[in-house]
């Protein structure tokens, strides 16, 4: 089920911040729809990520690059994503390797919060956090919610600091895709009436 624009109201207020910049986040990070058209939460798999998860478990991801260059690379490279459903087929093939460290690599539903941060989110485990997020947005909302207050992130959202907020959601790399910017334009948007 959608959110509707009193649920990220509530949300909002809940943290201490203005529900456009919620809104912006969203905006930004799923186009304001947190799932696919076939009822699939949106996913984007990070193939960086999936190396990093595989050499905290003790596999060598080099000769996992050499089969599946479109899995497990060492360095983020945006020409890998496929888009779409194209992107369940990518983490269902990386999962056929190893689930939790294909799980974790992937970044999922309205705003695209990373697997490996589901005890952020407040959950036990990553199958738990991925079973919420095909739940609904409303889910969705809750865990996006629960990542800003246990990682202090709540404080640059409340203050429009987009650059601040956009290093620690987005990382380092956010001002070469201009997520701050982004971010602001979203947000105006929001507070015009957009």
């Amino acid at each position: 089920m959608a959110l509707s624009s009193s649920d990220i109201r509530a949300a909002a207020a809940r943290i201490g911040v203005d529900p456009c910049a919620v809104k912006a986040v969203l905006s930004v990070e799923s186009s304001g729809s947190g799932f696919l058209p076939d009822g699939r939460p949106k996913i984007l798999f990070e193939g960086h990520q999936f190396w990093r998860e595989l050499q905290t478990r003790g596999l060598d991801p080099v000769p996992l690059a050499k089969n599946f260059p479109n899995l497990v690379y060492p360095r983020w490279d945006k020409k890998q994503y496929r888009g779409g459903a194209a992107e369940w087929e990518r983490l269902n093939a990386a999962a056929r390797i190893n689930r939790k460290a294909a799980l974790r690599s992937a970044s999922f539903g309205l705003f695209q919060i990373m697997g490996f941060n589901y005890a952020a989110c407040g959950f036990d485990s990553v199958e738990a956090f991925v079973a919420a997020q095909e739940r609904g947005e409303a889910e969705q909302l809750e865990s996006f919610c629960a990542l800003l207050k246990s990682q202090g992130q709540v404080r640059f959202l409340a203050a429009r600091d987009f650059a601040g907020f956009a290093a620690r959601y987005n990382g380092p790399g956010y001002a070469a895709n201009q997520y701050d910017v982004r971010l602001r334009r979203a947000y105006e948007r929001c507070k015009g009436g957009a």
